[in-house]
């Protein structure tokens, strides 16, 4: 049986599983806290009037919201930073998938506090 033999001019890194495996970690630690930091927002208007509450209430459940469906788009970069062949050519899209997935939580955190209506 042949053995099937990559082209000449394509070389594996061994080391492309390290941007990945970094940006999964800090990407999950980071949208863990921004969903404990949302989350905690709601209780920023214990004390506030009905009317205002009630707004209030509305703007963290709409932030809450878009936090968690946002998530697609971190996930989404980093199913691609895996998925990319483990070849030598890939190694700059692969750092700029997994940079951009920790990124991309960080501005779905600034864009939800940004939606939420503080007393």
């Amino acid at each position: 049986m042949e053995q099937m033999s990559l082209p000449l001019d394509v070389e594996r890194d061994e080391w492309a599983w390290v941007g990945p495996l970094v940006s999964s970690v800090v990407t999950v630690i980071a949208g863990f806290f921004a969903l404990v930091v949302v989350g905690f927002s709601a209780m920023a208007c214990d004390a506030c009037s009905s009317e205002k509450a009630h707004g209030f209430d509305a703007s963290v459940s709409t932030a809450f919201s878009v936090l968690e469906v946002g998530f697609l788009g971190p996930a989404g970069l980093l199913v691609a930073a895996w998925g990319l062949p483990w070849e030598r050519r890939n190694a700059g899209r692969r750092a700029m998938l997994a940079l951009m997935a920790p990124l991309t939580v960080v501005v779905l955190f600034v864009a939800c506090m940004a939606i939420v209506k503080w007393p």
